[in-house]
């Protein structure tokens, strides 16, 4: 049954088959060969009932949010701003990729829409000031992947309703982890242009009036995040509310820029109907799947396989990690979380570990999917605003990020408390 399990979802996936029918065809399967009842009898009842949670119209929102800032220009006015600031450090203008991504990803929940409005913004300036374009490329592309981690993330959404895990613990849990792994994408990006300076490019410094005159460009990010999370911490607001609170800002913000317009509108409303409707049918297949797979007993069986093998909690959590990473070079991000969650979550649970620091841990996993090839999505995004230059590039400049990403699990493992902190503080 296992092995059905595990060779069904690789062999569906590799016929390239929309990830969201491969959990149902999976759930039929598993039903029909190996479940003692027929458990299809309830797949109305399961399927209403996953879908009929406040919980999930948070994710169409937030969504929305990202497609209103991506067409509001946004991110242009922080991107300058943003140089001001950071340009100056060893690296230059990559820092500001990095920088601006974080900013974007506080308000986005989506690392594929951070990672395309920064590289559709620093592409352009990379090629005029002779950056060299495999760092550079790599910056945006690993930046991006902060969007799936910080605050608001739909994929915390997503974990956190699959798990019946707390949202707003799960977005106090990513907060300091997110800047943290910024704070290491920073650093790594200063070592490698201090030994090798040709690796970056024209450090510019600019006056203190001139940076503080920026700020003005900066307040729009930091009221969009502050009325968010803060609504959530406060008390005043649900994720779900808060997100609609978000939706009405970004309008304003729009407005205020001179943006707003029913064409703009409607490109939001369409590009936010098209993501929520993959998302939602992912989300709905997992939860179909990961009733079939309880009431089937395989996540019981795969216990029993673990217990025999020996390992001590550690030795299996870390049996855990290299699967993700083997399966990140094949399944996207969203996939890889519900397609895995129903299965690894109660194992990890059974093992005495926390189920939103594990959140965490697992969020960062599959960010690294994000930037390895085949199917790291913010590689291809990030190489269609680099208009047919290598695509190597793009993927050799990831490679000092994801290890950067790697010490930030090792980090995690060693010191939970890095993510549980806020948590089990507020």
């Amino acid at each position: 049954m296992i092995q059905f399990t595990a060779f069904g979802l690789l062999g569906l996936l590799a016929l390239s088959i929309p990830v969201g029918v491969v959990l149902f065809l999976l759930a039929f399967g598993i039903d029909f060969f190996f479940s003692p009842f027929p458990l299809m009898r309830g797949l109305g009842q399961v399927v209403w009932s996953s879908s009929n949670s406040a919980t999930l119209i948070a994710i169409p929102l937030f969504v929305l949010l990202g497609e209103i800032l991506v067409r509001s220009g946004v991110a242009n006015r922080t991107y300058a701003a943003l140089d001001k600031w950071v340009s100056w450090l060893p690296g230059g203008l990559v820092h500001a990729n990095i920088a601006t991504s974080t900013m974007f990803s506080a308000t986005s929940g989506s690392s594929v829409a951070t990672a395309a409005t920064v590289a559709t913004v620093a592409m352009p300036q990379a090629r005029d000031l002779g950056y060299n374009e495999k760092l550079f490329s790599g910056a945006i592309a690993a930046g991006g992947t902060l969007g799936i981690m910080i605050p608001p993330s739909i994929n915390l959404i997503v974990y956190g309703f699959l798990t019946e895990s707390s949202i707003p613990q799960l977005f106090l849990a990513g907060l300091v982890p997110g800047l943290f792994l910024a704070g290491l994408f920073m650093a790594v990006t200063a070592i490698l242009c201090v030994v090798k300076p040709e690796l970056g490019g024209p450090r510019r410094s600019s006056s203190w009036s001139d940076r503080f005159a920026s700020l003005a460009d900066l307040l729009p990010i930091f009221g969009l995040f502050a009325a968010i999370v803060g609504s959530i911490y406060a008390g005043w607001a649900t994720p779900t509310e808060a997100a609609t609170v978000g939706v009405a800002i970004a309008l304003v913000i729009a407005a205020h820029q001179k943006a707003l317009s029913r064409a703009m509108i409607a490109d939001a409303l369409r590009g936010s109907v098209k993501t929520s409707s993959m998302i939602m049918l992912v989300v709905i297949g997992a939860y179909v799947l990961n009733f079939v797979l309880t009431a089937a007993g395989v996540s019981r069986a795969l216990q029993d396989v673990l217990n025999n093998l020996g390992l001590g909690p550690l030795a299996t959590l870390l049996v855990i990690v290299a699967m993700y990473i083997i399966l990140g070079f094949f399944i996207e991000t969203l996939s890889l979380m519900v397609a895995t969650i129903p299965i690894v979550v109660p194992i990890i649970m059974h093992l005495g570990y926390d189920k939103i620091w594990f959140g965490i841990l697992m969020i960062i996993l599959v960010e690294m999917a994000l930037i390895t090839p085949p199917v790291g999505l913010n590689l291809y995004v990030v190489q269609a605003a680099r208009g047919g230059r290598p695509f190597s590039d793009v993927m050799l400049g990831c490679i000092p990020f994801v290890i950067a990403m790697l010490v930030m699990v090792g980090l995690l493992i060693l010191a939970p408390q890095i993510a549980l902190y806020l948590p089990s503080t507020l």
